[in-house]
C-alpha cells in the first residue's frame, strides 16, 4: 500500500485536483491518505471532500486528517509528500508584502516568485518546510517531495541545499507553456516540439517546431501585429529585445525585471497593460468564492473527479511501475544549465521512472536569457542563504539586487523597507542578527 502525505492539505481544490488525480492510478486506489494542515475546519472539509470523492470512484484509499503538531504521525512511512502550504496567508502576509513596498512607492502584481514579496514569502516559508523536511528525514526517508509552494525557485533551493529529502519543485507554466503561446497567436498546435529550460517563471522557449518546421519566425512576426501584442504585451516585448518566450505571465513577468513597473514612467502601465495590485484581488476573489463552493465540495451529493494535467500523480505512477515520463521539474543545477550558477535552482526537463527524478542537462542558455536569468538567481542565492543563516545582511543584499525594487528605490529605501517588513510579519519570520 502506498502512502501519501498531502501539506497544506486545506488547499482543499488543490488537493481534489492531486489526491482526486492519484485515485484514478490504479496502484493508488488504496493509498493511505494523510491530510495535514494548521486549520481545523479546512482540514475536515478537505477529508469530508476526499471521503466522498474515495465513495463515487469506487476506490479503497484511506483518508485521514492530522493538524500540523501531529505531522510526525502523519508524515511516518510516506513514499510520497505533496507540498502546498502558504505560511501567513492572505492575511495578515500577503497584505503586508503588498502595502509596505507601496508606500516606499514599490508597486507589485503577484509578488509570491520574485521580487520583494517573493524574497519576504520565502523567508516566512523556509523554516517552517525544513522543520517538516526534517520530520521527513526521520520518518520517511525514502518519501519523494513534491512541492507545489511559490516561491519554487528559493522553497526547492533551500530543501534540497540544507536536507536530504528528495524533492523537485513542480510548476504549471512550463507544461502549458508552448501551447499557450499558439492558441494565443492562432497557430496549430498538433505535433509540436518544444524545449525549455531557465529557473521558475523565467524558464526560456529556447526552440518550438511543428511537423519539424521552425514555429519561431511566425510567432515573432504574430507578436508584433498589433491583434495580438495586447494578449501577453511584457512577454512579447522581452521576446523581440532577447529572441524567446518566457514560460511565466506578463503580469509575473513584469515585476521580475526593471523596465516595466515604473513610478517615473506611469504610462507604461497602461501601454503593457499591467494588472498591479493583482494578487490580492485573486486572494480576496478566491476567499469570496470558496464560501460558495464549500458547499459543493463538502456535500453529501456523490463527487465526480476526472484525472487532470497535473504533473503529481503522473509522477507518482512513473515511480511505483517504472513507465517513464517527462515533465519540467525545478531541481538543483548540477551542471545543466551551464551558464547558470553551480548549484542554483534550475527548471529543466526531467524523467521520473522507478530511479526517482533525472534531471535533463540542458548546456549554455543563449548569452542574454542567461543573463537576465542571473538577475533573478543572485536574489534567489541571497534569499536562501539568509533562511539558512540567520543573516539579516542577506536580507537587505537579496532586496537591494531585485531587479525591479533597485529600479525604484534607493539603498536607504530598501533598507528601510525590509526592516518595516521584518518587524511587520512579527513571529511569522524567525530571529535575524
Amino acid at each position: 500500500m502506498v502512502k501519501i502525505a498531502f501539506l497544506g492539505a486545506g488547499s482543499t481544490v488543490f488537493a481534489k485536483a492531486v489526491l482526486g488525480d492519484s485515485l484514478h492510478v490504479p496502484l493508488l486506489q488504496d493509498a493511505h491518505i494523510s491530510l495535514i494542515d494548521l486549520d481545523p475546519q479546512r482540514l475536515a472539509d478537505s477529508q469530508a471532500m476526499m471521503q466522498n470523492i474515495n465513495r463515487t470512484l469506487g476506490t479503497s484509499a484511506t483518508i485521514e486528517a492530522y493538524t500540523a503538531d501531529q505531522a510526525k504521525k502523519a508524515l511516518a512511512g510516506a513514499d510520497f509528500v505533496v507540498n502546498a502550504i502558504q505560511v501567513g496567508g492572505y492575511e495578515p502576509s500577503t497584505v503586508i508584502d503588498f502595502e509596505i513596498p507601496k508606500r516606499f512607492g514599490l508597486r507589485q502584481t503577484i509578488g509570491d516568485t520574485l521580487g520583494i514579496g517573493g524574497i519576504f514569502r520565502a523567508l516566512r516559508t523556509i523554516p517552517v518546510m525544513l522543520d517538516y523536511c526534517r520530520i521527513i528525514e526521520r520518518v520517511a526517508p525514502k518519501a519523494l517531495l513534491l512541492n507545489y509552494s511559490n516561491p519554487m525557485g528559493m522553497l526547492t533551493g533551500a530543501i534540497l541545499k540544507a536536507t536530504d529529502v528528495k524533492t523537485v519543485g513542480l510548476c504549471h507554466s512550463v507544461q502549458g507553456c508552448a501551447t499557450h503561446l499558439c492558441h494565443m497567436l492562432d497557430l496549430p498546435t498538433d505535433d509540436l516540439q518544444w524545449q525549455i529550460a531557465g529557473i521558475n517563471h523565467q524558464g526560456w522557449l529556447l526552440s518550438i517546431s511543428r511537423h519539424g518546421q521552425d514555429l519561431y519566425p511566425e510567432i515573432k512576426r504574430r507578436a508584433e501585429l498589433p491583434e495580438y501584442k495586447p494578449k501577453d504585451a511584457v512577454r512579447f516585448e522581452l521576446m523581440k529585445w532577447f529572441g524567446h518566450y518566457v514560460t511565466e505571465s506578463s503580469e509575473h513577468s513584469s515585476e521580475y525585471v526593471p523596465w516595466f513597473i515604473k513610478s517615473r514612467a506611469p504610462e507604461l502601465i497602461e501601454r503593457f497593460l499591467i494588472p498591479l495590485d493583482e494578487y490580492p484581488r485573486r486572494c480576496i476573489a478566491q476567499i469570496e468564492g470558496w464560501k460558495h463552493m464549500r458547499e459543493e465540495l463538502v456535500t453529501d451529493k456523490p463527487l465526480e473527479h476526472k484525472r487532470t494535467g497535473e504533473y503529481a500523480s503522473h509522477i507518482m505512477e512513473a515511480v511505483i511501475t517504472g513507465k517513464p515520463m517527462t515533465f519540467g521539474g525545478n531541481v538543483l543545477n548540477t551542471g545543466l544549465i551551464t551558464n547558470l550558477p553551480q548549484g542554483c535552482c534550475v527548471e529543466v526537463m526531467c524523467v521520473a521512472d522507478r530511479n526517482g527524478i533525472t534531471p535533463t542537462y540542458v548546456g549554455d542558455l543563449p548569452l542574454q536569457c542567461a543573463a537576465l536569468t542571473r538577475t533573478n538567481v543572485n536574489v534567489q542565492e541571497l534569499t536562501i542563504a539568509a533562511a539558512l543563516t540567520r543573516k539579516k545582511h542577506y536580507i537587505y543584499q537579496a532586496a537591494l539586487l531585485d531587479p525591479h525594487t533597485a529600479a525604484e528605490l534607493t539603498i536607504d529605501e530598501t533598507i528601510a523597507m525590509c526592516d518595516e517588513l521584518i518587524a511587520a510579519h512579527g513571529d511569522y519570520l524567525p530571529a535575524y542578527d
